[in-house]
């Protein structure tokens, strides 16, 4: 089966991508993550319930079609189905922590919370605070024996990566959401014990994302809060200082939760779409635009590159001067402050059209 992907940007179609092969079905709270040019897919909740079933897809074909295959043929055994975890990319391993799911009777341990039970069919339901590792070379599940005690079981939690070890923050816990943060030791697999921090923490939350920026900080954004309200709110994580500090200049009427976050090349977090709304009692719609937080100064080169990229008409004479390496660059910079003058436009125009409409 083959399936044909449009993207658009700014009304324009800008490419087209065919998948086929074995497609995963359509399932939420699924854990993607990225090793080696391949998107690995594992877990979620689908129509059948919960999954831990295993997908990727090559992300380097440069024909623009891309086959999907499910891991069907490994060695050891795969976590217990669950939807809502977290994974560590570290080495050629995938890590994947925590996670809310079912479980039959024998599979019952101490890594597992029960929230609902099925006697008649011996299923339960709840929480997990395991560690289980895909071995992406060997195609090999292994689930390594943690030492110290592991952060108590929990599901849309948010995890990032630091040097070699893997932070955990927040997340839902039985019937609350908590504001904990530990981290593992990837090489010793040794968990930290909750991490005393000094001074303010932020609210506890879940469905929210943690992002690295540089080489010692963690940025956090958005989530649910405790009393299920959305949050817009950021802060960084210091792993030197070990202290969180807010953000407080950031739009208030753009919360996000279940969204997705990644770093840029000039520590820049992108954040993408997501829900605005307590998605437990309200959807009116998920979000598609892109939120992008500047957590530290650009370097001098990047501010002379937008300065170029916006000011290209006036300085078009004297673009052929420069290196060709250093002109590729600005030509990219042209191109999006071009595409950010465009979106800019097709948005004013919009704003007159509904002005005039509500006129009549």
């Amino acid at each position: 089966m083959k399936f044909t992907f449009h993207m658009m940007r700014s009304g324009c179609l800008t490419l087209k991508m065919v998948y086929d092969g074995d497609m995963p079905p359509s399932m939420s709270g699924s854990c993607g993550a990225c090793l080696n040019g391949k998107l690995y897919i594992f877990g979620g909740y689908d129509d059948k319930g919960y999954s831990n079933q295993m997908y990727y897809v090559n992300l380097r074909s440069g024909n623009r079609e891309f086959t999907w295959k499910q891991v069907k043929h490994f060695k050891g055994q795969p976590p217990t189905a669950r939807d809502k975890l977290s994974c560590w990319v570290y080495k050629d391993l995938l890590i994947y922590f925590g996670g809310y799911g079912s479980r039959r009777h024998n599979e019952l341990n101490d890594c597992f919370d029960v929230h609902d039970a099925s006697w008649e069919g011996q299923m339960f339901w709840g929480w997990n605070n395991d560690v289980h590792v895909f071995d992406t070379e060997k195609q090999n599940w292994i689930q390594p024996v943690v030492k110290n005690s592991p952060p108590q079981a929990r599901a849309a939690h948010s995890c990032a990566l630091l040097g070699n070890k893997g932070y955990v923050f927040a997340g839902r816990v039985l019937q609350t959401r908590v504001n904990d943060l530990h981290f593992l030791n990837l090489d010793t697999w040794t968990w930290s014990g909750g991490i005393q921090i000094i001074g303010e923490k932020p609210p506890g939350r879940s469905w929210h994302t943690l992002t690295p920026v540089g080489d010692d900080q963690l940025f956090l954004y958005g989530g649910l809060s405790a009393e299920s309200v959305p949050l817009s709110d950021g802060w960084i994580y210091s792993f030197k200082t070990n202290v969180w500090t807010e953000f407080k200049h950031l739009p208030k009427d753009q919360p996000r939760l279940w969204h997705t976050a990644c770093p840029g090349k000039d520590n820049e977090v992108m954040v993408f779409g997501g829900s605005k709304d307590d998605l437990l009692s309200i959807d009116t719609g998920h979000c598609n635009d892109l939120l992008i937080f500047q957590t530290q100064p650009y370097p001098l080169q990047r501010l002379c590159l937008d300065i170029i990229g916006k000011h290209s008409f006036q300085l078009r004479n004297q673009l052929s001067c420069l290196p060709l390496r250093l002109l590729d660059q600005v030509n990219k910079r042209i191109t999006f402050w071009t595409a950010a003058r465009f979106r800019q436009s097709r948005r004013e125009s919009c704003y007159e059209i509904n002005n005039n409409k509500t006129g009549w």
